[in-house]
């Protein structure tokens, strides 16, 4: 399994989402999420070159994909990038490990916040407890769906209040949907 055999399955699975991301930013955020994401990854695709890896998807988000979430995506994409490329097994752990360091660092968000970091820490504790692929896309999208029920704290959902109640935080569900494509790749 290689990064760029990953990327174009989450692109794929990030395309026949994308209607979904949409209706779940209009509710909790300004709608673009989907655009974003789904244009980020044909970006990526498009690169010049067969392999389409983790940094350079890391390089186009956090330089070309705007709103909150190209960068967040960016610093996640980067670290799994310089991962895999020392150890490309072992390394999709240690990368989404330093990922969501990143992006905690810079977005200052914890579990239970209403962020993507809801169903990225979940997913990362399986991977570094030795989980398989499959359990931590279990564990992202069990956190994906988790943050329905959880009032945002952090991010542009904050404003919103109890308006995004009832309905999955839609950087949540991409990440969830980044480990389905890394379980089916594996």
């Amino acid at each position: 399994m290689t990064g760029s055999e990953v990327l174009r399955r989450y692109a794929a699975a990030v395309a026949d989402a994308h209607a979904e991301l949409t209706r779940l930013d209009q509710v909790s955020g300004d709608g673009d999420f989907g655009d974003n994401l789904r244009s980020g990854l044909e970006r990526v695709l498009a690169e010049p070159g067969e392999e389409h890896g983790f940094d350079v998807a890391g390089r186009i988000f956090l330089d070309e994909v705007g709103g909150t979430s190209g960068p967040l995506f960016g610093l996640l994409f980067s670290e799994l990038g310089r991962a895999l490329e020392e150890d490309p097994r072992a390394g999709w752990a240690a990368g989404a490990q330093a990922g969501l360091a990143a992006i905690q660092r810079v977005g200052e968000a914890e579990v239970g916040d209403r962020t993507l970091v809801d169903a990225l820490a979940p997913a990362v504790a399986e991977l570094v407890r030795g989980g398989t692929f499959e359990q931590a896309a279990r564990a992202a999208a069990e956190g994906a769906r988790g943050t329905a029920e959880l009032v945002a704290r952090r991010g542009r959902a904050s404003y919103v209040g109890d308006r995004a109640r009832g309905v999955p935080d839609p950087g949540a569900v991409g990440v969830a949907l980044l480990f389905q494509a890394l379980a089916e790749s594996s």
